[in-house]
């Protein structure tokens, strides 16, 4: 009987090669915000839909409104767990195209001091994630002849535009989809050297606030006094969201907002998170946010309130004496534990609206939300993957927070009735999102190696 020892090796011995696969599908410009690579987008499912008929994996390209999803199932193992394996094949847009050292869409190995990374638009995010775990399983099935356990594949085409496809997806094709556990690899590492699992995702809404005053521009010599001017308005309004102490003012704000479990609070505080450091990287020295909990528990397990953006009046070159007619403000709630979306904008309604001037009116316009999500780390599946990580990074694995959000995993929880085991390797400064994007080279071969024990550990009975 092959061992794990034997398709640990195995994966070593193929590298080159699970390279090269990875190298193909980094140059499909698969870029699903813009119309003008739906063809693209396409091939990348299709050469995934190929990539697992090679392993005998059933799989084919499904049509969606949107991009395609890819869909592929092992077959059954009597005895053992169902596993559901996420990951997408879209990608963000590659502007501004002239900080780009090299063509996003040719990948290549560098050097950067002494690490090997690998270069292009979608390395870490997400495609050299998803093949991590593809070439696990590819390695697995060359020296069993099967996978450990039957595994369903679900990648998706428009993460990176608002997944507007996946819900109906999920629905429509619930009972062919669901698992015992969903396996998500679009996270990462706690550092390059120590492997992490989420287990805390901060939830998101987003609403836009307009207020308006008077019907039309005004000269701030003729009405500058008198005229209730929309961004003195909108200004005190935003900044009685916060008191003194970085908390949110909102009534029942925090009604649903856990204390964070003292055996994670401890594991936190004993990782050495440098918060001047971190802030330092951007130009900053001080925490910002509820003076009471530390700059980790606010980015991990905190909710926030935050302005991403406001308009009004004249922001051209050059000066201009006009008292606007509007003002407008983006605001973003990152949520956590039980809050609920539909609460918060409620209270930010009323909130607004008992601070508005009779000569004010306002308008919203919402950007959607989602509930925080947090795993049960007390469920064995997750320490058994904390086992398998410890063993293959030598180092112990971290139960991590994520500021982000990651919707998709609330949908698992909602839609199909399954928790999610995110686990990632990207790093901090893999620049997703942004110009040269890189995945350091060591990250997707012990991604790969590390996906082989997880598989292993969950599939073997303890």
């Amino acid at each position: 009987m092959p061992s794990l020892d034997d398709v640990l090796a195995k994966a070593s011995k193929n590298s080159d090669a699970a390279l090269t696969r990875l190298f193909e599908l980094l140059k499909i410009p698969s870029i699903s915000t813009d119309p003008a690579f739906q063809s693209q987008c396409k091939q990348a499912a299709d050469w995934l839909v190929a990539d697992l008929q090679s392993m005998g994996i059933e799989a084919s390209r499904r049509d969606t409104p949107g991009h395609p999803m890819v869909v592929g199932h092992s077959d059954p193992v009597p005895g053992k767990p169902r596993l559901l394996f996420y990951g997408h094949y879209d990608v963000q847009p590659v502007d501004p195209l002239d900080l780009w050292h090299n063509d996003p869409f040719a990948p290549a190995l560098e050097k950067v001091g002494n690490t090997q990374v690998i270069r292009a638009r979608g390395a870490a995010d997400d495609k050299g994630q998803l093949m991590t775990f593809v070439e696990a399983c590819r390695a697995w099935h060359a020296v069993h002849g099967s996978l450990p356990c039957e595994i369903c594949f679900l990648f998706e085409g428009e993460e990176e535009s608002g997944s507007p496809s996946l819900i109906p997806f999920l629905t429509a094709n619930a009972e062919e989809l669901k698992s015992d556990l969903a396996l998500v690899c679009d996270t990462g590492m706690w550092d390059q050297n120590t492997p992490a699992i989420s287990t805390m995702l901060r939830g998101m809404v987003g609403e836009e606030v307009i207020i308006t005053g008077p019907n039309k521009d005004l000269h701030s010599g003729m009405y500058g006094g008198p005229a209730q001017n929309p961004i003195r308005v909108l200004s005190k309004i935003l900044a009685s969201l916060h008191d003194d102490q970085g908390r949110v003012t909102l009534a029942g704000f925090y009604d649903e907002v856990p204390p964070l479990p003292d055996t994670i609070a401890v594991q936190w505080q004993q990782l050495g998170f440098d918060e001047k450091e971190f802030l330092g990287a951007v130009g900053l020295s001080e925490p910002a946010g509820e003076k009471d909990h530390s700059a980790l528990e606010q980015i991990w397990s905190r909710p926030t309130c935050e302005f991403c953006g406001i308009t009004g009046g004249y922001t051209g070159e050059g000066f201009k004496t006009v008292l606007p007619s509007q003002a407008s403000c983006k605001i973003s709630f990152r949520l956590v534990g039980q809050q609920d979306p539909d609460k918060i904008i409620a209270s930010l309604h009323k909130h607004i609206e008992d601070n508005l001037p009779s000569d004010c009116t306002v308008e919203y316009k919402n950007h959607g939300g989602s509930p925080a999500t947090v795993m049960p780390i007390d469920d064995p599946a997750f320490g058994k993957a904390h086992k398998a990580l410890s063993e293959e990074w030598q180092a112990d694995a971290v139960y991590a927070g994520c500021g982000g959000s990651i919707p998709v995993v609330g949908d698992f929880r909602e839609y199909l009735g399954m928790d999610s085991l995110l686990i990632g390797f990207g790093l901090d400064d893999d620049q997703i999102h942004s110009p040269n994007e890189k995945y350091d080279l060591r990250s997707f071969q012990k991604g790969i190696n590390s996906w082989i024990r997880v598989l292993d550990s969950l599939t073997t009975e303890a």
